[in-house]
């Protein structure tokens, strides 16, 4: 397989992480893993089993346990790698890393001897509105899931657009998806306070928006037939889906 593709390990959300996986996504070029998005127990399980290894490239969307929980293993697949510790590069946004800190790095001791800090497993690089990886530019955006700075969506430009766990947010679409990426879109039949429903979507989003967008965080595998039947793209686990090369960045205004 050559150029660029969408790996989506898993579709569901919480509750649906057995049946559907956990979302989770592997950005993939001429078919070997480029950037994994997130790291939830289930969807590392996936990971494992489609590459046959751990992800060395790692982006984090938000900090719930579905989307982090696999880091313990990932830790530990790390640090007794001689040739990977300290080299799985992780990409956090920076209001991101207190609240992942103590989700998954703060207990006492990592590792019963102690003697050891968590993230020395990793190369832990922060970043703000936007990250360099492998001479690609990828843009980084606040997305609005539960609580401001606390969810964040991921560009890679001309390419794909990785909105996270989110409500619609169309006024950050109008400007981190306006080059005709594919946008995968956290959606399920039914919105609440954290996600957005189809309806919300349908309402908030343009035609030409909506039929970029290919729509995973969803409940049940009827809901992915409901969704399908009001004329929408819906992910499936283990779908891979053809991007576009990303384009240069925009010159500097």
């Amino acid at each position: 397989m050559s150029g660029w593709t969408l790996h989506l390990l898993g579709v569901g959300n919480a509750a649906a992480a057995a049946e559907l996986g956990s979302a989770m996504a592997v950005i993939e070029r001429d078919g070997r893993p480029w950037l994994t998005i997130d790291c939830g127990g289930e969807g590392l399980s996936a990971y494992q089993a489609a590459y046959g290894g751990i992800p060395q490239a790692l982006f984090v969307t938000h900090a719930h346990l579905d989307h982090v929980a696999g880091f313990e293993r990932l830790f530990v697949a790390a640090w007794f790698d001689a040739a990977l510790r300290g080299e799985v590069r992780l990409y956090v946004p920076v209001p991101l890393l207190p609240l992942l800190h103590r989700r998954v790095a703060s207990y006492p001791n990592v590792l019963a001897e102690g003697g050891v800090n968590f993230w020395e497993a990793f190369r832990v690089i922060p970043v703000d509105d936007h990250v360099w990886h492998d001479g690609q530019r990828l843009e980084v955006f606040p997305v609005r899931h539960h609580w401001p700075d606390s969810a964040f969506g991921l560009r890679l430009r001309g390419s794909m657009v990785w909105t996270g766990d989110t409500r619609p947010i169309p006024e950050m679409l109008a400007r981190h998806a306006d080059a005709g990426e594919l946008v995968a879109h956290d959606c399920a039949l039914h919105g609440n306070p954290s996600h957005s429903g189809i309806d919300e979507l349908e309402r908030e989003y343009p035609p030409e928006l909506l039929a970029r967008c290919v729509l995973y965080h969803y409940a049940s595998a009827e809901e992915a037939v409901a969704l399908r039947a009001r004329g929408h793209r819906v992910g499936a686990p283990g779908e891979r889906l053809p991007l576009a090369a990303p384009l240069p960045p925009p010159e500097a205004p």
